[in-house]
């Protein structure tokens, strides 16, 4: 049964972006303030560039140890090697491509468009819809 369930069944579709010049410590508050780990990180017209989380600001919080300041861009931090998954991909899948990885949530794209992101909270959810 789960492995008919797609990814666009779950994945959250009201994306909370960033732009690369957005100051550190604002993207921080964002995540804080949605109750997300991490965000997209598009330009002016929607292609994504990278994804910001939270294993970006602990490389932050290691920086400014040394450097006593928290500043810099999105852009600076930012994971630019993202791994990305379709939204019709099955449920299945994507609890596979999370067991290979540490990363949290990933990017979702229908053809070419950004569409939304799915997280490893998402796969909990459709594990416990179906049973």
């Amino acid at each position: 049964m789960l492995a008919k369930i797609t990814v666009e069944d779950y994945m959250s579709k009201r994306l909370v972006t960033l732009g690369k010049d957005t100051e550190v410590i604002d993207a921080v508050k964002k995540l804080l303030d949605h109750k997300i780990t991490s965000a997209p990180v598009v330009d002016q017209r929607g292609y994504l560039l990278g994804m910001f989380s939270e294993k970006d600001v602990m490389n932050i919080v290691l920086e400014t140890v040394y450097n006593q300041s928290m500043s810099g861009k999105v852009g600076d931090y930012m994971t630019t090697e993202v791994i990305s998954v379709d939204a019709d991909s099955s449920i299945v899948d994507l609890a596979e491509k999370f067991q290979q990885t540490s990363v949290r949530s990933f990017p979702v794209f229908q053809g070419n468009e950004l569409v939304g992101i799915v997280s490893r909270t998402d796969v909990l959810r459709a594990l416990a819809s179906n049973n």
